[in-house]
């Protein structure tokens, strides 16, 4: 099955959505999380059709939204991230939780799966992980155009899904 099917399968009945954009802007293709969170939240501030969505930016610190994320509690849980896949710049990939403890993040110190076990034990939820594949993590340097692509086109999938 296809990662496009695997997240509309995910998103089948959401109804309430948390999208947790992670990263830094300080380290390259770090902000790929970023850029897709940022983007999702500009296409929901323009359109009223999409399901109650809500963005978090995250940024190097997740932990500190989960209070937050908690209040809205969401049905689904997407966390996107820049994530040492093995695979060519700007490749993207979805995550089962179970599946990422051998999953390098890139600058959160919390591992995702503590902070999605945090959540689970205040509500129930679905959460769907969406990596993507860093070129370049060296402080200061620009985001790859490969990266911001890949941020561009899960941004795009996530709120045409999500119509």
């Amino acid at each position: 099955m296809s990662d496009l099917n695997i997240l509309k399968q995910k998103l089948e009945n959401a109804k309430r959505v948390a999208v947790l954009g992670i990263g830094s802007e300080l380290r390259g293709d770090d902000i790929a999380g970023l850029l897709a969170a940022q983007q999702i939240e500009k296409t929901i501030t323009e359109q009223t059709t999409l399901p109650e969505v809500r963005v978090f930016i995250g940024e190097t610190a997740p932990e500190n939204l989960t209070g937050e994320i908690k209040k809205f509690q969401p049905t689904h849980l997407i966390i996107i991230d820049a994530a040492e896949l093995n695979k060519e710049p700007g490749h993207i990939e979805i995550m089962e939780p179970g599946t990422i403890g051998g999953t390098s993040f890139c600058t959160h110190s919390l591992p995702l799966k503590i902070i999605i076990g945090y959540l689970l034990e205040s509500f129930k939820f679905q959460a769907i992980i969406i990596g993507i594949q860093p070129k370049t993590l060296t402080f200061g340097a620009q985001p790859t155009k490969e990266v911001v692509a890949a941020a561009k086109r899960i941004a795009k999938t996530i709120t045409k899904l999500l119509k």
